[in-house]
């Protein structure tokens, strides 16, 4: 199946590379993503022994994995972060590995910029081994709706798309289950962010490697456009002259599927109507 080219896979990766050298200052999107995954881990009962972390900006998971006494390869889109790492560059949507190399698979922060979103979810289960569990957490629809009116105001009457398409909550679970996951669980939270002006908020994206990447670039902001967007940004704020953005941040899992899983119950097997089971007790 062809899927739709939305983003330059290339400039993606150059967008990563150029955030590696000052990504700490930055880091505070990723930073929630990985505490929130690491956390969820921690509620799992079953020890893993072979991980794969994909979007590595740094070694914070792999070193948490490690320290749990597992395994841990690291793969990144980005050369930079990839090497730095010690890891592979490579593309979510065509991962190098084997079928059941891992038993565990952490991917944090990059789903949202990849073009065969399904695919990638599928070759994350064929690399998973039987009841191997994956996590995933990036940044899903709702988010930036601050910077989305500032831009719109500064296009004016002919808009242009500057930010890119994103998928919801209820999307990931219907994609993961889709993926042949057992046990698909989606949910999502919102992180909340007050910027001083546009500026801040562009000088963050860009410094988490996060400034948009569509294979159809539009053209820059005119310097016009570009105040525009800020006086519009700013109209926003609040008494402290400060604007509130959002980031909504999905959170999915599933498992490889696995004959020591338990299994719901057959249809119709149930030895008590619900109706029933509703029913005040008599005293």
């Amino acid at each position: 199946m062809n899927v739709p080219r939305i983003f330059d896979e290339q400039r993606r990766a150059r967008r990563r590379d150029r955030a590696a050298s000052n990504f700490a200052a930055h880091d505070f999107l990723y930073a929630a993503m990985a505490e929130e995954m690491l956390e969820r881990l921690d509620d799992v009962t079953r020890n893993f022994t072979r991980a794969l972390v994909i979007g590595c900006p740094d070694r914070r998971l792999a070193q948490a994995l490690e320290a749990r006494g597992c395994a841990v390869t690291c793969g990144d889109p980005g050369a930079l972060w990839a090497t730095q790492a010690g890891g592979v560059v490579l593309r979510e949507d065509a991962l190098p590995f084997a079928p059941e190399s891992f038993d565990l698979i952490l991917c944090c922060g990059t789903l949202d910029s990849v073009n065969d979103l399904p695919g990638a979810l599928i070759g994350m289960n064929r690399a998973l081994e039987p009841d191997g569990l994956l996590l995933v957490s990036f940044v899903g629809a709702g988010s930036l709706p601050m910077l989305r009116s500032a831009l719109l105001a500064a296009d004016g009457d002919r808009p242009a798309q500057r930010i890119h398409p994103q998928v919801d909550v209820r999307a990931l679970g219907d994609l993961l289950a889709r993926a042949g996951f057992a046990m698909p669980v989606a949910d999502q939270e919102a992180l909340d962010v007050r910027y001083g002006s546009l500026f801040s908020l562009l000088a963050d994206l860009r410094g988490m490697g996060a400034a948009q990447c569509l294979a159809s670039a539009p053209p820059p902001l005119t310097r016009a456009g570009l105040a525009r967007a800020a006086e519009a940004f700013a109209r926003s704020a609040d008494a402290d002259g400060r604007t509130s953005e959002r980031f909504m941040i999905l959170h999915g899992s599933g498992w490889h599927p696995s004959a020591s899983q338990p299994k719901p119950a057959r249809r119709g097997s149930a030895t008590v109507s619900l109706a029933d089971a509703l029913k005040p007790r008599k005293s």
